[in-house]
């Protein structure tokens, strides 16, 4: 009696709704998520329209952010990026865009495993999840003061 192949990697669509130009590509995103991702992620790079109308539409708030994190269960779902927003962020932090980009990559993949950071145990348990990722691609603890 033959058997189903049991798939057991996790996958990683990448979807881009503004020029690539200046984007990570999705070589890299892919591998930013798979360091935290325990099911499949769809990761969208989205521009400042975009990521201001999800954002009030389901946080309330009239901006763009960063990342934003949509679950539908079991660790899948969806995780959309604001371009506009993580660039700008990079340069006043003086970060690389990639370093930056890996570091909300990993926080958004995290909230869909349920990760959360409203109180201050989970937010250290979080950050300590971002930190170990993040190290075992060469960067830096994002939460260190310069």
């Amino acid at each position: 009696m033959p058997t189903k192949a049991k798939r057991t990697k996790n996958r990683v669509i990448v979807q881009y709704a503004v020029p690539r130009r200046g984007v990570p590509a999705a070589a890299s995103l892919r591998r930013w998520a798979l360091a935290v991702a325990s099911s499949d992620v769809t990761l969208v790079v989205v521009g400042e329209k975009e990521g201001r109308r999800l954002n009030a539409r389901f946080r309330g708030k009239k901006r763009a952010t960063n990342v934003l994190s949509f679950p539908y269960g079991g660790g899948h779902g969806e995780v959309v990026l604001c371009h506009p927003v993580i660039a700008r962020e990079a340069r006043a932090q003086g970060k690389t865009l990639a370093s930056h980009y890996a570091h909300l990559v990993m926080h958004g993949v995290l909230h869909l495993r349920g990760y959360t950071h409203e109180r201050p145990p989970d937010a250290r348990r979080m950050e300590r999840a971002e930190i170990r990722a993040l190290e075992r691609f060469g960067l830096r603890n994002p939460y260190e003061l310069e």
